[in-house]
């Protein structure tokens, strides 16, 4: 048994600058982050677009207050309105602070960091690196988290979270190198595992985004919240759905149909292609059922739309927006100079995930928090997003909650001892269910399991949904669960064995999946990025709160909690 004072299951954006602000603020702690992936490798270093904040350094009419307001209407008014006071209250300084540690944003002609247009906002706000934010963020985290020494496990794959008596007391993990199972105990365990976009069978989210924490959180006993809640980023390059990012159209691009209109005036009038994305991606998915949407040789009729950036010019595409020319052009051959991208929705973002506090401690009910827990960035659920999240406030919310929950736990862990954990017997399950894995004798390739899954989930559970539909899903869902038990798994080693780290991906996504499906058949009403064409509106009198969806072998319970409004009443919600 390896003993830590926190241990930090991923190593994006939320779990690095955690680790860097418990570092900071007592040097004397033990930290360790793990990651199935090099850190640096963490689907944080895809972020594109940016991060909004509200430095005034191209508005200067904008304020926290604003930006809150924005963000505030953009969730359709599910979002928690004190952990939005805190997000945007918060944005300048931690901008600030990253660029102090060497982040290279970049900048206007006076030197200030610039800022741009994104979708759902009211003012020029995102602070960005080009169109590789990400990226940058994340690169000078890890040098940072080096400079203070923080332990890194890289390339283990956690398996269980060790939840006793309501106290987390660590976790069960898996090295890909050699099989080796260890027991990690802690005096506090934080999630930061990010999404779950491989849900779906075509995202933005790279391979590892298979929601391992959401699941093995669920798997414990614990709720999730929000699980109906999926983003559709309304321009995944078409057809192999990776991410052209927003910051595309903050800088001037078009959507166009098969008859060369920019239809977003038909849709969202004052803020055209830079409407929220819930917005932006019906509207879209609306044309290409009417028709109007284009094929590969450039008719009507077709499941993709094009995005026009050729009257940009080439400067300016190089200079913004570097490397959406460079996807395009290396996995599609489009030169967006000369030629305009095809686009169409591609599932993005979780707006749900694990119930947290403003302090990222995680909830066990509506009113009860568990000891020695917690989470941020796209995993958790703090409610900052709601229903549908504004682009370029997700990079906020990693660097603000994850700076937020590290100095929480700095706090938590200062006096506690670590907890009693009886390491030879989860190491013994753990290895248990490894060698049923490689022994269980399957007609099934883990492959085909997994694409009739993703594609059950896509074609029940996408932008348009209906009760009909999603209860199709849920009866296809159960007969996949019952073939996941006759899965083969060929590689019998030990050594890199991705086989069976698949396997148990494989388990995480059935079980978020479900929740999922679940949570959405029960929210009868369209809100956000939840959109029911047998409930089209949206009904503030019986569903204006947040899901708590429990997980059982059984089948999912549903519950709900109040969404915090104390600064902006509900409206309708128009753009």
């Amino acid at each position: 048994m390896i003993d830590h004072d926190v241990i930090i299951v991923g190593g994006g954006l939320a779990g690095s600058r955690a680790a860097l602000e418990i570092a900071r603020t007592n040097p004397s702690l033990s930290v360790a982050v793990v990651a199935k992936t090099h850190p640096i490798r963490s689907h944080s270093v895809a972020a594109q677009g940016g991060m909004a904040a509200t430095l005034k350094n191209v508005d200067e009419t904008d304020s926290w207050e604003a930006h809150a307001f924005d963000t505030v209407k953009g969730s359709d008014y599910l979002a928690d309105q004190d952990a939005v006071a805190i997000l945007t209250q918060e944005a300048p300084d931690v901008v600030i602070d990253l660029e102090h540690m060497g982040v290279l944003f970049s900048r206007l002609p006076d030197g200030r960091i610039a800022q741009r247009a994104f979708g759902g906002h009211s003012h020029n706000r995102t602070c960005y690196a080009a169109d590789k934010t990400g990226h940058a963020i994340l690169h000078e985290l890890i040098c940072n988290l080096m400079k203070y020494g923080v332990k890194v496990y890289e390339e283990w794959y956690v398996m269980r979270l060790i939840l006793e008596d309501g106290q987390a007391k660590g976790v069960v993990l898996y090295h890909l190198l050699d099989g080796q199972v260890e027991v990690i105990r802690a005096k506090a365990v934080m999630f930061a595992t990010g999404g779950y976009g491989r849900v779906y069978n075509t995202t933005s989210n790279d391979y590892a985004s298979t929601g391992d924490g959401l699941a093995m959180t669920a798997m414990a006993g614990l709720p999730l919240e929000d699980m109906e809640f999926v983003q559709f980023h309304p321009t995944g390059l078409y057809p192999v759905g990776v991410l052209i990012s927003e910051a595309v159209r903050g800088e001037g691009a078009y959507l166009i149909n098969s008859d060369g209109d920019r239809f977003m005036a038909n849709y969202a009038p004052s803020r055209m292609e830079l409407a929220p994305r819930d917005i932006t991606s019906r509207a879209i998915t609306y044309e290409i059922r009417a028709g109007r949407g284009i094929k590969p040789d450039g008719s009507a009729g077709g499941v993709f739309v094009y995005l026009d950036l050729r009257h940009m010019g080439k400067e300016k595409i190089m200079s913004r927006v570097p490397f959406c020319w460079e996807e395009a052009h290396r996995l599609v051959g489009v030169d967006a100079v000369y030629q305009p991208m095809p686009v169409r929705p591609t599932v993005h973002y979780s707006m749900g995930g694990i119930p947290v506090n403003t302090d990222g401690q995680v909830r066990s009910s509506a009113d009860e928090l568990v000891e020695g827990f917690f989470a941020a960035g796209e995993t958790s659920c703090v409610s900052v997003h709601g229903a549908n999240r504004l682009g370029s406030n997700s990079l906020l919310e990693c660097v603000v909650y994850g700076r937020r929950t590290g100095a929480a736990i700095a706090r938590y862990v200062e006096n506690r001892k670590l907890p009693e954990v009886n390491a030879e017997r989860y190491i013994q399950d753990a290895n248990t269910q490894l060698q049923s894995l490689i022994d269980q004798p399957g007609e099934y390739r883990i492959h085909q399991v997994r694409q009739a899954y993703q594609d059950c989930m896509t074609d029940h559970c996408g932008v348009f949904r209906t009760e009909a539909t999603m209860q199709e899903g849920l009866v296809q869902l159960r007969e996949l669960q019952k073939k996941y038990a006759h899965v083969r798994v060929d590689d019998k080693g030990k050594t890199w064995n991705t086989e069976l780290i698949e396997a148990m991906e494989l388990r995480s996504l059935f079980v978020v999946g479900e929740m999922i499906l679940s949570s959405a058949l029960n929210r009868k009403e369209s809100r956000g990025s939840h959109c029911r064409e047998d409930y089209t509106q949206r009904d503030d009198q019986s569903f204006l709160k947040h899901t708590l969806a429990y997980y059982s072998p059984a089948g999912i319970d549903i519950n709900y909690m109040p969404v915090v409004i104390n600064q902006f009443e509900p409206q309708e919600r128009k753009y």
